[in-house]
């Protein structure tokens, strides 16, 4: 029999597969805001105690201001150590799988958290059961922040990584926003036992949603070192983490800012911090596809240097609530700017990697900005911890510029 016998007649000619139909705007938008659910229920985990924790350590439990700054930032420690973990693990097994694992993680640390809380009659135990859940935390942390985004730009295109990126960002500080009161009133009302059990409770959740969600394909290709990658996005996560030294200032120490000017309201100036970092990341959503990143970045910086200058000089809660706001709102663009170029450097296969990688700045300056504002305002007072970020804030302005210029000199716009 020939090889023309077996062959379909031409009126039996298989007919292509039609392409994917493109999502429309509001079908993205769909996918973005259901996939940024999951770094939405682990920040809220993250925020419940961020305005209680440092008063927890250092009025309860007794121990120094230093010592309730390293405890916030043991958790960015984590983070920053888990990277290129993190990073790998979505090129390989999956952007999914690694959101699991993360959510799994985030809820030992409730876990542990709880158990801190029983033990405060005993400080020192209170204090090792306390660091060890916000490590956990920290690497649970850095499995769903990276693998959520990478999720999503998955599910709607690497067209929509910006956008993605931003949602990511807005999940991220509503669930600041609404943590950090959320976490005083709890405290308050059901102790400090309540901050761990709901936190457990709250992303035991996200894995039970994150096992119901679609898989994403790997993309195959060469596979970077991790050490060149970074080497790759040094310079922007430079940027990166010279402007998160505001955020990590306010995180940190505005509760203990407003106890020694005998204030109220400290939990409300991080609610004025995350929502003005919402705000502006619903406003300027498409700022970056417009503008371009460099250009976004340096407008950025310059908002929140004036904003951290406003709290380094205030004399009045409503003043320093309004700088808040503008570092806030400054802030917001900051990643996605930076990492939109950053990201943009290697090829599609190695792009967790490098998500990963530029967020490693991210947690090296949360995890600096801890003990070392705290020695400053151990020095010089709490004022001058703003004045420190704000002077960060300027230099990340003049990196970005430089970047800009760089990219000119490429041919890029």
């Amino acid at each position: 029999m020939s090889d023309d016998s077996c062959s379909p007649s031409p009126s039996a000619t298989p007919v292509p597969a039609a392409p994917p139909r493109p999502l429309t705007p509001a079908k993205v938008t769909r996918q973005i805001i259901a996939t940024a659910f999951f770094t939405f229920l682990v920040y809220l985990a993250i925020g419940i105690p961020m305005a209680v924790l440092p008063g927890y350590i250092h009025l309860d439990l007794g121990y120094s201001s230093v010592m309730a700054g390293l405890g916030i930032s043991v958790q960015y420690f984590a983070t920053f150590v888990s990277r290129a973990n993190a990073g790998r693990m979505i090129d390989t097994v999956g952007a999914k799988q690694t959101v699991m694992r993360g959510m799994l993680l985030c809820s030992a640390s409730g876990a542990l958290l709880l158990c801190s809380a029983l033990a405060q009659p005993l400080p020192f135990l209170s204090l090792v059961l306390l660091f060890a859940s916000r490590a956990l935390l920290g690497l649970g942390e850095s499995l769903v922040g990276t693998g959520a985004i990478m999720w999503g730009v998955g599910r709607v295109g690497s067209e929509n990584t910006a956008k993605m990126i931003s949602w990511n960002g807005i999940a991220t500080y509503a669930a600041l926003a609404i943590g950090a009161p959320l976490g005083v009133v709890l405290d308050r009302s059901l102790g400090f036992a309540m901050i761990g059990l709901s936190g457990m409770l709250l992303t035991a959740l996200g894995y039970v949603l994150a096992r119901g969600g679609p898989v994403t394909p790997v993309v195959q290709g060469e596979q970077l070192s991790f050490k060149l990658v970074l080497r790759k996005v040094f310079a922007y996560g430079m940027g990166l983490a010279f402007g998160t030294i505001g955020f990590g200032s306010i995180a940190t120490f505005i509760t203990l800012y407003y106890a020694d000017l005998h204030w109220s309201g400290a939990a409300f100036a991080l609610t004025a911090f995350s929502s003005a970092f919402v705000g502006a990341r619903l406003l300027f959503a498409n700022a970056i596809t417009r503008f371009g990143g460099y250009r976004v970045a340096v407008v950025s910086f310059l908002t929140e240097a004036v904003g951290l200058l406003l709290l380094w000089s205030t004399t009045t809660p409503e003043l320093a609530l309004l700088g808040a706001g503008l570092a806030g709102f400054g802030f917001a663009l900051v990643f996605p700017s930076l990492g939109v170029e950053a990201v943009n450097l290697v090829s599609p296969a190695n792009r967790g990697a490098a998500l990963a990688a530029y967020s490693v700045f991210l947690d090296l300056a949360l995890g600096i900005t801890g003990p070392l504002a705290g020695a400053i305002a151990g020095q010089l007072g709490y004022p001058q911890v703003f004045l420190f970020a704000a002077i960060a804030a300027i230099g990340a302005v003049a990196l970005s510029l430089s970047l800009y210029r760089s990219a000119q000199q490429r041919g890029k716009p």
